[in-house]
């Protein structure tokens, strides 16, 4: 029977791309650490090498970001990671402590479902697979309709690459006809052991409603805070390398800038020295219109869009063509605050508090209000202050004196470098971890016996006979129950 509506030809595909995936991943599951290792190097040589041509795909297919800085993202997503990962133990017995009598072995957890954005289309594909294939996984790829030609081609490259080493055919999968109903059997079907979701919330939410164990990642809407201890040249430099990076499509990218009230003058001067425009009251209203969708989501026509784009989209004739970054003041934090929610592109809103403490609960407020689980970023050289805002913040990271946009994806810092990056019980999150191979596996544990139930209940008699005595004489049972454990365990 031939299929005509397009929601079931997905659904089949879906199906069909399990089944071998299923089967693929038995094959895996009986390789060997140096074979699996093999085919992870495959797939990030062969990213590496095409690193640039994924890149212009992504960029003129989806119009997000800068082809330049997708290569970035694409190095790093392959180099970078694989650097990370290749000798980690993630096939057989990955740990043993002979002191404590226990071992540890892996256990692949099976098909992958990879849901793919479109601002970080082919960056997230290598690594998804990478990360998947490491843990002796297969992993099926739901693309976004509008990455989905740069999508496919990543998915041909590293396929391709891993099968030359070894790699089982349907390994690696992609559907070639993207719908939701297609996605939603990706998620469902019971061939599938996890979902490694990453992309909008309701997409996350529906992954953590699918009834399969999932990985999902909320929004980020990271404040970065400019203490009076930090080098403000420098911190403001990395704050518009980082928000610039790609037109700001990264998640952990600054979302605003908070500073004390006695700041405020010496950071504003030097965040329009170094190329930011700061709106006026009428332009900062104009363009607050065109971040927001009706329906509360962020707006497409503005996500990795350039300034002189979205300075055109709003009429904003006055934006010079020098201007790096857009930004508007701001005193609210609310859900119809647009400047206060997560903004993928140029445009960063300004806080300027009394005191630390102010500036400390602005970036709490920021964080509750979304993107609570995510990152925060603080520019500092005071340790206790630093302190002071990591004790405080609702946030799974906290890159330091560094851009936020590379040091949350640990390309700038020693965190685990990701594309997937959790945020923990107060964002939604089933964890906090920078996403790596050893979150795609499961482990037994060998457990050795140390003691016979005589000495468990012999113990117990003690304790309990301890507790019924008056407490002058408790210090001394105690001491004799020590020396009895010890002259036993001997």
């Amino acid at each position: 029977m031939e299929l005509l509506d397009k929601d079931l030809v997905s659904i089949q595909e879906v199906r069909s791309l399990i089944k071998k995936a299923k089967e693929a991943q038995s094959i895996l599951a009986e390789m060997s650490q140096e074979q699996i290792d093999k085919i992870v190097k495959a797939i990030a040589d062969a990213a590496y090498n095409n690193a640039e041509k994924l890149a212009r795909m992504a960029n003129e297919e989806t119009g997000f970001g800068k082809w330049e800085d997708k290569i970035i993202k694409n190095v790093f997503a392959s180099k970078m990671v694989y650097e990370t990962i290749k000798d980690e133990k993630t096939v057989g017995i990955i740990d043993e402590n002979k002191e404590n009598k226990t071992m540890k072995i892996a256990v692949p957890m099976g098909v992958v479902a990879g849901l793919i954005p479109s601002t970080n289309p082919t960056s997230t594909v290598i690594y998804k697979a990478m990360i998947s294939l490491k843990s002796a996984n297969t992993i099926v790829f739901s693309p976004h309709p509008n990455a989905k030609e740069a999508i496919l081609e990543t998915v041909r490259i590293i396929s391709e690459a891993a099968k030359s080493v070894g790699c089982p055919d349907g390994a690696i999968g992609c559907m070639t006809v993207p719908t939701i109903q297609g996605t939603d059997e990706l998620m469902k079907n019971k061939d599938t052991a996890i979902i490694l979701a990453t992309g909008g919330s309701a997409m996350v939410k529906a992954a953590y409603s699918s009834g399969t164990p999932a990985i999902g990642v909320g929004p980020g809407n990271g404040p970065a805070y400019i203490d009076k201890s930090a080098n403000v040249q420098v911190a403001v430099k990395r704050i518009l390398d980082s928000k610039t990076f790609d037109n700001g499509t990264i998640c952990a990218s600054e979302q605003s800038v908070v500073v004390e009230e006695s700041m405020k003058d010496k950071v504003v001067a030097e965040l329009k020295n170094q190329g930011a425009y700061f709106l006026n009251a009428e332009e900062s209203n104009r363009l607050s219109k065109f971040i927001m969708r009706a329906n509360g989501s962020m707006n497409p026509q503005i996500v990795g869009k350039s300034v002189e784009a979205i300075a055109k989209l709003a009429s904003l004739n006055n934006v010079p063509s020098t201007a790096r970054v857009l930004i508007a003041e701001e005193t609210r934090v609310g859900h119809n605050v647009p400047y206060s929610r997560e903004k993928l592109a140029p445009i960063l809103a300004f806080y300027s508090e009394k005191d630390v403490e102010a500036a400390c609960e602005k970036c709490r407020a920021i964080l509750l209000n979304e993107g609570a689980g995510h990152t925060f970023s603080i520019h500092a050289n005071d340790e206790e202050v630093i302190k002071k805002f990591a004790l405080r913040m609702p946030v799974s990271r906290i890159p330091v004196n560094t851009p936020s946009t590379l040091g949350g994806i640990g390309a700038s810092t020693n965190l685990m470098p990701a594309l997937t990056l959790g945020c923990g019980a107060v964002g939604g999150s089933s964890t906090s971890d920078n996403i790596g191979p050893m979150n795609l596996l499961n482990t037994k544990i060998v457990a050795y016996g140390l003691k016979e139930i005589e000495e468990i209940r012999g113990t117990a008699k003690a304790e309990a006979a301890v507790s019924s005595v008056s407490l002058e004489d408790k210090e001394e049972l105690i001491n004799l129950l020590v020396k009895r454990i010890i002259s036993e365990l001997k």
